[in-house]
């Protein structure tokens, strides 16, 4: 499943780091729609707001339908013939939508056959491990390069600070009954997890305590060409486009601390690698300074970090996935010894 996300980049930031090609080779940023709506976050829940990247054809048809634009819009989908007059009546739960069923269940079926096909975008997202002493969270986002640690500039030509996740979605347009504003929403597509994730997400039945579902995770769009594939659904059909969400073994992640429970709680305290066994923030070390200084220096200011502040996690902190490596095999390294600091406990 993929039930809280991160996305902490401001509005101008967030665009650069969308740039990409169109048709004709050319290098551009994504127009936002509505850029005031969009809210940075370290912790959104369904029925939040969140940007995506979609067509700009959905939204002008004589558009260019490979042309992307951002929007914010809500986070659980509420398909086009929900026809009361609020929302919030509806009784199921639309904020994830089943790879496997998503071509069988008409909230998704309806606008997915019509292309309206979206990228969601996050710094990373938040899964929850359970064990006996209570559940332990876990930030899980795309592995960053070296130019990631420093700000995006904005005379760069390429951006080169965060890379934020990219995750398929299926978005809709509802209007009120009575008449009124037209309402986007949208939903994350989910496939089986990954291998190296795959410890974190099992999770129980609701209704049948003993039975143990298969762990679940966003299906993640690795890089432009994929996204590129997702969002043009005037280029790619729909029995194209699907054959894209595949589970990907492109991620890291770390643990952080409860604190990111409760989806009130917003400040960089949220994403903060702790020490597992601790409960604490890492301490500061020479390679672990500047993310640390980052994360004073934030919540010094407002629960929401400055638009140009970027996340500047080291290697020491996070997990790379391993080809050979086991699950068990990774639950071990990070639960491991307990008088190791959690910085010598993975070399990146």
């Amino acid at each position: 499943m993929c039930g809280r996300t991160a996305c902490s980049l401001g509005a101008d930031n967030l665009r650069r780091a969308c740039a990409y090609r169109d048709r004709g080779g050319r290098r551009r940023q994504p127009e936002w729609i509505r850029a005031e709506r969009y809210r940075p976050s370290y912790n959104k829940g369904p029925q939040s707001s969140g940007p995506v990247l979609l067509s700009r054809r959905h939204l002008q048809q004589d558009a260019d339908s490979s042309e992307r634009v951002l929007m914010d819009m809500r986070w659980g989908l509420v398909p086009s013939w929900f026809n009361k007059d609020d929302p919030s009546k509806m009784r199921f739960n639309t904020s994830n939508c089943r790879s496997d069923t998503m071509l069988k269940k008409s909230s998704y079926k309806g606008p997915l056959l019509k292309g309206k096909r979206c990228v969601v975008l996050a710094d990373g997202f938040y899964e929850w491990q359970q064990h006996s002493a209570g559940k332990q969270p876990y930030f899980i986002y795309f592995p960053q390069s070296k130019d990631a640690v420093a700000e995006g500039k904005d005379g760069d030509e390429e951006w080169r600070g965060w890379r934020p996740l990219t995750m398929a979605g299926i978005f809709d347009c509802w209007e009120p009954p009575a008449g009124g504003e037209a309402l986007y929403t949208y939903t994350i597509i989910t496939v089986d997890a990954s291998k190296d994730v795959s410890f974190i997400h099992h999770r129980q039945h609701r209704a049948l305590p003993l039975t143990v579902l298969p762990p679940r995770m966003p299906a993640i769009l690795d890089g432009d060409e994929a996204i590129r594939k997702w969002l043009d659904f005037a280029e790619v059909p729909t029995q194209e486009a699907v054959k894209l969400i595949q589970p990907t073994e492109n991620v890291v992640f770390h643990p952080v601390s409860t604190f990111v429970n409760s989806v009130r709680n917003n400040t960089p305290e949220c994403v903060a690698p702790i020490e597992l066994g601790a409960q604490k923030e890492v301490k500061a070390t020479p390679t672990s300074n500047v993310m640390l200084s980052w994360l004073k220096s934030s919540q010094e200011g407002s629960p929401q970090k400055k638009e140009n502040d970027l996340p500047r996690w080291t290697s020491q902190f996070i997990h790379s996935p391993s080809p050979k490596k086991t699950s068990a095999g990774l639950l071990q390294q990070w639960l491991g010894k307990e008088a190791e600091p959690a910085a010598k406990k993975r070399k990146a």
